[in-house]
C-alpha cells in the first residue's frame, strides 16, 4: 500500500511538472473553431470560405457609410473575411506569383494592410477574445502579426482629426501603401494607379462588410505622420485610407422593388 501511495504522488508530481514545463517553455496555442493563436504574436486566421448569404447584386444595393456602432466586437471570422477581401490569395499564378482580390497594376500590389483592434473587440469564442493592440495583415500566410500590444482606439482617433467613429469602432482597418513597388516600373504615372488601386480595396471592403452585417466608412482626413506613430509601419510604407468596422447601430435597410419605384419617379420627372 506505502508502494502504491509513493508511486501514485510521484505520477501526480511528474505531471505537474510537465504541465508547468508546457505553459512556462512551450509556445502558447488556443484553438477556437479552427483558430490558431500562437505564442510568437501571430494569430492564424480562419480560411476565407463561403459565409454570407447576400448576392452582389444585394451587397451593392445595400452598402453605405456607417459610422455609428452597438456596443458589441466583431467575431474573428468576419475580421479573416474583410482582410482576405483587401490582399487576400485566390491562385498560385506560379513563378512565386500570388493573385489577390483585388486588381493590382503589373501585379506590383503596393499596399500593405494594418489592423487597430481595441479592448475586447474580436471575439475568439469560449469567452475569449483577441488581445487589444496593432497587427499587421500577412496574405501569405493568411494571418495576424502583433506589432504592438495596447488599445490604440483614442490614439487613432486624435490621429484623425477626432472622428467619433474611428474611437468607437471595434476595429479599423489601415491601408498603407509602398509607391516604390509601382512607381519603380511605371514612373510617376504608378502612383495614379496605386490610388486606383486603393479604390478597389476600398470597395471591396464596403461589400464583404455588408454581406457580413457589418459596417463601414472610408476615412482619408487625418495626420499621415501621427497615424504612422500609432500603427508603427516599416519606413516604405505611407498610411493612405482607414476603415473603422463594427456592428451597424442602424442598419441600411431597402428593396430592389424600392428602387424600381425610385427610378420610375426619375424617368417620368
Amino acid at each position: 500500500m506505502r508502494y502504491y501511495h509513493v508511486l501514485l504522488s510521484t505520477v501526480l508530481t511528474l505531471a505537474v511538472l510537465i504541465y508547468v514545463f508546457i505553459s512556462l517553455y512551450m509556445p502558447s496555442e488556443l484553438y477556437s473553431r479552427g483558430v490558431t493563436v500562437l505564442g510568437e504574436g501571430e494569430i492564424l486566421l480562419p480560411l476565407p470560405t463561403k459565409i454570407t448569404k447576400l448576392t452582389v447584386e444585394e451587397a451593392l444595393l445595400l452598402r453605405k457609410s456607417i459610422r455609428k456602432w452597438l456596443p458589441e466586437p466583431l467575431d474573428l471570422t468576419q475580421l479573416s473575411m474583410l482582410l482576405w477581401a483587401t490582399q487576400g490569395i485566390v491562385e498560385d499564378a506560379g513563378f512565386g506569383w500570388y493573385r489577390r482580390t483585388s486588381p493590382s497594376a503589373g501585379a506590383t500590389y503596393p499596399v500593405e494592410v494594418y489592423v487597430v483592434i481595441g479592448n475586447r473587440s474580436v471575439r475568439l469564442g469560449s469567452g475569449e477574445f483577441v488581445e487589444a493592440g496593432i497587427y499587421k495583415y500577412d496574405y501569405m500566410r493568411h494571418s495576424l502579426k502583433l506589432v504592438k500590444k495596447g488599445d490604440y482606439r483614442t490614439d487613432l482617433w486624435r490621429a484623425s482629426l477626432r472622428q467619433d467613429w474611428v474611437r468607437e469602432a471595434p476595429v479599423t482597418i489601415v491601408l498603407c501603401a509602398v509607391y516604390e513597388r509601382t512607381t519603380g516600373r511605371y514612373g510617376e504615372r504608378g502612383i495614379r494607379y496605386v490610388h486606383m488601386e486603393l479604390g478597389h480595396i476600398g470597395q471591396n471592403i464596403y461589400l464583404m462588410a455588408t454581406a457580413l452585417g457589418l459596417g463601414t466608412v472610408a476615412i482619408g482626413a487625418f495626420y499621415d505622420e501621427e497615424v504612422s506613430k500609432v500603427i508603427s509601419p516599416a519606413r516604405d510604407e505611407r498610411p493612405l485610407y482607414l476603415f473603422p468596422v463594427g456592428v451597424p447601430e442602424k442598419p441600411f435597410r431597402t428593396s430592389f422593388e424600392e428602387l424600381s419605384t425610385l427610378y420610375e419617379k426619375l424617368r417620368r420627372s
